[in-house]
């Protein structure tokens, strides 16, 4: 059986780092949280849970703070964590077991991360970081906002899901730091500037997001994926000002570098039934319904694209269209997703009722 080491940085973190620690403290062998300014009972708390909790002092760059943390590991794995992160049971099982399996020649283990959750559980946004990493290969953290691990060698992909339950509001804090980067005249790197681009996007700042996405998309070292990523991002700006037409060049420009994604297929497809041609707003949601879900998802996951929304777009399409018999097809699919949602129980009601298709079929 390996041992782990959880490495942390915290700050102000008195409301969420109890529930953390007590979420993964049966599972390792030593926890090492960094403190980079508490005002409120941070580290007293921590200290409660571990005695390496140590200071450093905040240079606007997580990634230092990161290795720092890191640098103070002494187990044979290094496994990381937010304050507002959480290991819930079932997943923190699943962690036990694989501390029990893993083999010496893994180098590192990816697992998925829940970022947010819509109003039934359904976790929203899904990604993949790694999460847990040899030791002895001294891996770094990189970038001083929207830090990532430079992993290399023999990485393992596992189904220990983490959770993020954010209690703090969402601060302009890493806005800020690229910000006094650019005015002190850092160059930012390409993933800064697809980061940078994307807390614009976030604060509605949407003309200087377009900017930064469109000079992203032009660059010959950016990975395929993370183009078709910035296109999404540049449809979504669009929309939000009020070109149609952009967010429809945007979302097919994606497709020059990826295949479709039902989130690009879902916009297209409303792009068309706001214009009420209904057959070419079906075929683009059939497209997103029929798509096979990837097993290793690194961005942005959106799962009401890929699950319940094209199919309840279908059944509106169908209704419209008169055919009841698919259109009450793909709603029992949507409802399969959402079983709780009033507004499609409604409109199963409503295709039953009135006699449109068969009660209970």
């Amino acid at each position: 059986m390996i041992t782990i080491s959880l490495c942390m940085i915290v700050k102000d973190e008195e409301q969420t780092l109890p529930r953390c620690l007590d979420s993964i403290r049966d599972i390792a062998d030593e926890m090492i949280i960094v403190d980079t300014g508490s005002t409120d009972r941070t580290k007293e708390l921590a200290h409660r849970y571990t005695k390496k909790v140590l200071d450093f002092q905040w240079i606007d760059d997580f990634s230092a703070a990161r290795n720092f943390s890191f640098s103070h590991a002494t187990m044979e794995y290094i496994f990381w964590l937010d304050a507002d992160d959480v290991l819930v049971p079932e997943e923190g099982e699943k962690l036990k077991q694989l501390k029990q399996s893993l083999q010496p020649n893994a180098d590192a283990v990816t697992m998925p991360y829940h970022c947010a959750f819509d109003e039934f559980g359904n976790a929203t946004i899904r990604l993949r970081r790694h999460r847990l990493v040899k030791r002895e290969k001294n891996f770094r953290w990189f970038s001083p906002v929207h830090e990532d691990l430079d992993v290399a060698g023999n990485v393992l992909h596992s189904d220990v899901v983490i959770t993020h339950q954010q209690v703090h509001g969402a601060t302009n804090r890493n806005l800020a730091i690229y910000e006094n980067l650019i005015r002190q005249g850092r160059k930012l790197s390409s993933r800064d500037m697809l980061h940078y681009a994307l807390e614009l996007h976030t604060v509605r700042r949407f003309e200087q997001a377009i900017d930064l996405y469109l000079a992203y998309v032009e660059l010959a070292e950016a990975p395929a994926h993370y183009k078709f990523f910035a296109c999404d991002k540049l449809a979504d700006c669009y929309h939000h000002l009020g070109d149609r037409d952009k967010e429809l060049s945007f979302a097919l420009k994606s497709f020059a570098y990826d295949i479709p994604q039902p989130q690009l297929c879902c916009r297209i497809g409303a792009h068309f039934l706001q214009k009420n041609e209904f057959r070419k707003a079906l075929f683009w949601y059939k497209l997103a319904a029929d798509y096979q879900e990837q097993a290793v998802t690194w961005i942005n996951d959106d799962y009401p694209s890929r699950t319940w929304l094209p199919h309840a777009q279908l059944a509106y399409c169908y209704f419209v269209l008169e055919e009841n018999e698919l259109s009450y097809k793909h709603l029992a699919i949507a409802i399969s997703y959402r079983p709780d949602d009033p507004h499609m129980l409604k409109n199963k009601e409503m295709l039953e009722k009135h006699g449109l298709i068969q009660a209970n079929k």
